[in-house]
């Protein structure tokens, strides 16, 4: 029975039956997550000041703070709008959907993917039900392409607030590191192929269709306040301070500011929309934090680094290789945070043993990880958002209905920035 509390065991037990749950029972991940760090504390394998500093307060101020923001921003109705004058101005409705989904992915860029999907979804099944169209692919292209997109900024996407707080990279760093091209331009590269994906499921939908002009903006504020956060978070990526919690520290200043005018401007409940925020999620991350740094702590990471060089030996093109596809593969079944949590320690460690850069692994697996969700409708959140409102719209998606288009997508754009990478980063 003592063997069961000792440090190093209890930490790979508690972490892999967590992980199991995760996969069984995705429902109740942040339940799951919570119990788990808690059993870590109570046997005494992690105390609870040590639990405290290995979650990364950083990543959390940056996810919660853009959630109030985000939430301010999709109220406003400002992306709906732009959506509809999308679909109003283009040539006919196949660059409509197209451009739609450049939309998309560009505000996953600053917004939470989930979040995204959520504010353009309406638009998509207003224009499908006008057209009289099945609006499943559509929706699926929208998914994906927020899912893309979230990884190109150090605020699109939790992976990328994983990496960003690991790696100790600013919002800067997501485009030029150390003086050459990051993880943006990697991703915006995988996109401009895959673009073409999307363009040859499309292509035959020629009709010019206008929507009926229903979204009116409530207020600018919103985007000026969003437009001044990501302004302020360049500004401070250009600025040496010792501080690593600034772009955590200045989403949460923007989402109380945010909160502050929703209840100035138009007497918003703050607390009620403090309570629909993602807090789920919020919960999940905190709880990964202490589940991975249990297993750092005791020496897991560095044991799995160990077996990872003994196997790759000195042969970095095939340790690379293989870290990107293994995190494609992994990541169209389990949820990508908890796998990249666990595997950007490894990857660290890893780069040292064997002489390398960090970047070019750490980039290598968020995007496998981030762009491996694309395959299933189990993926990423926001294709589980994304299938649960057409499931509520009457039409039920089928598994392989989706991966017949998120597989294709998801090897383009992996390949090309798999490839990016290597060039510049190895």
């Amino acid at each position: 029975m003592n063997s069961f509390f000792e440090p190093k065991f209890a930490s790979i037990a508690v972490f892999i039956v967590a992980y199991l749950f995760f996969i069984v029972f995705s429902r109740t991940r942040a339940l799951v997550a919570v119990i788990g760090a808690a059993l870590l504390i109570v046997t005494g394998t992690i105390s609870p000041i040590r639990a405290f500093w290995v979650i990364n307060w950083n990543v959390m101020g940056i996810f919660v703070g853009m959630l109030a923001v985000a939430d301010i921003f999709m109220r406003s109705r400002v992306p709906a709008f732009l959506a509809q004058t999308i679909v109003n101005h283009s040539t006919n409705t196949c660059w409509a959907i197209l451009l739609i989904c450049l939309m998309t992915g560009f505000i996953s860029a600053f917004v939470e993917n989930v979040a995204t999907v959520l504010i353009v979804a309406p638009i998509a099944l207003s224009l499908a039900r006008k057209l009289n169209i099945n609006p499943t692919k559509m929706m699926f292209s929208i998914a994906i392409s927020s899912n893309l997109q979230g990884a190109a900024t150090l605020i699109g996407d939790p992976p990328s607030m994983l990496l960003g707080g690991f790696a100790k990279m600013d919002f800067g760093n997501f485009f030029f590191y150390y003086g050459k091209p990051s993880i943006f331009f990697a991703v915006e590269l995988g996109a401009l192929f895959s673009f073409f994906v999307l363009y040859l499921v499309f292509r035959k939908l020629k009709e010019k269709n206008n929507l009926v002009e229903t979204e009116k903006i409530t207020s600018l504020m919103p985007t000026y306040i969003l437009l001044a956060l990501i302004i302020l978070l360049t500004i401070s990526s250009f600025l040496n301070s010792s501080s690593n919690c600034a772009a955590g520290t200045l989403c949460m200043i923007f989402g109380f500011i945010a909160l502050l005018w929703e209840k100035v401007k138009n007497r918003g409940d703050i607390f009620q929309i403090i309570k629909f925020l993602d807090w789920e999620t919020t919960f999940f991350l905190i709880g990964v934090f202490v589940l991975v740094g249990g297993i750092t702590i005791t020496g897991w990471i560095e044991n799995v680094s160990d077996f990872l060089a003994v196997l790759v030996g000195n042969n970095v093109f095939w340790g690379y290789t293989m870290l990107v596809f293994t995190a494609v593969i992994l990541s169209a079944f389990i949820d990508n945070v908890p796998f990249l949590a666990a595997m950007l320690p490894v990857a660290i460690t890893m780069s040292e043993k064997l002489g390398i850069n960090q970047s070019l692994l750490m980039f290598g697996l968020l995007i496998g990880a981030s762009l491996g969700g694309n395959i299933t409708p189990i993926g990423a959140s926001a294709n589980i958002v994304a299938c649960g409102l057409l499931k509520k719209e009457g039409y039920p998606v089928k598994f392989g209905e989706f991966v017949n288009l998120g597989l294709p997508f998801t090897l383009i754009a992996v390949f090309v920035a798999y490839v990016f990478v290597w060039v510049i980063w190895s």
